[in-house]
This record gives structure tokens, C-alpha cells and sequence, in this order.
């Protein structure tokens, strides 16, 4: 199971950099090169996750972890690279999205 975390883990950095990437290539000066990125980073996130589920990690584990994670990830890449805000309720509704991650994978039983 170690290795589908690796996966994991891999499925997880692709998607958030390819979703970071939407704001270059959607911006008023959008370029052709991020929508490759965001292309083969989604292509390559979805068949790391699908290798996570083969290397034994169960889907609902698996799918609320990489969701969870990417949300956050990518809420605190655009306050710190795109300085866009992060209000208290923001950053509460972050913790809350880590620790439900967290209370799963802890309950998971695997």
C-alpha cells in the first residue's frame, strides 16, 4: 500500500500544478504553452490516482485525500503566488478540509 501513497502523492503535485496553471492560461493575456501544462498535468494526475487504487489504496480514502489536499494547496499557491485573499472563514474552512482528510484516512481501518 506504501507505494499507492507514492502515487498518491504524485497524482496530487500534477493536479495542483495543472490547476494553478489555469490562471496563466485564462488570463487577459492567456498563453498557448499553460494549456499543455494544464493538459498533460490533469492527464497525469488522473492516471497516478488511478495507479493509487491499484497500489491498494481504497477510492474514498484515496479521492478525499487528493481532493482535500489539492484544495488547500491550491488556495494557499494563489494567496502566495497570485496575491489573491484569504479571509479567516477561508482559512478556518482549510483547517477543516485538512482535518476531515486526516479523520478519514485515521478511520480508514487499512
Amino acid at each position: 500500500m506504501f507505494v499507492g501513497y507514492i502515487y498518491l502523492g504524485i497524482a496530487i503535485v500534477t493536479e495542483v500544478i495543472a490547476t494553478s496553471f489555469l490562471k496563466f492560461a485564462s488570463g487577459p493575456k492567456g498563453v498557448w504553452w499553460a494549456y499543455l501544462i494544464v493538459g498533460v498535468g490533469y492527464v497525469a494526475s488522473f492516471v497516478a490516482l488511478s495507479l493509487t487504487l491499484r497500489g491498494g489504496v481504497p477510492l474514498g480514502i484515496a479521492y478525499a485525500i487528493w481532493a482535500g489536499v489539492g484544495v488547500v494547496a491550491v488556495a494557499i499557491i494563489s494567496w502566495v503566488v497570485f496575491h489573491e485573499s484569504l479571509t479567516w472563514q477561508q482559512l478556518v474552512g482549510m483547517a477543516l478540509v485538512a482535518g476531515g482528510v486526516a479523520l478519514l484516512e485515521l478511520g480508514g481501518g487499512h
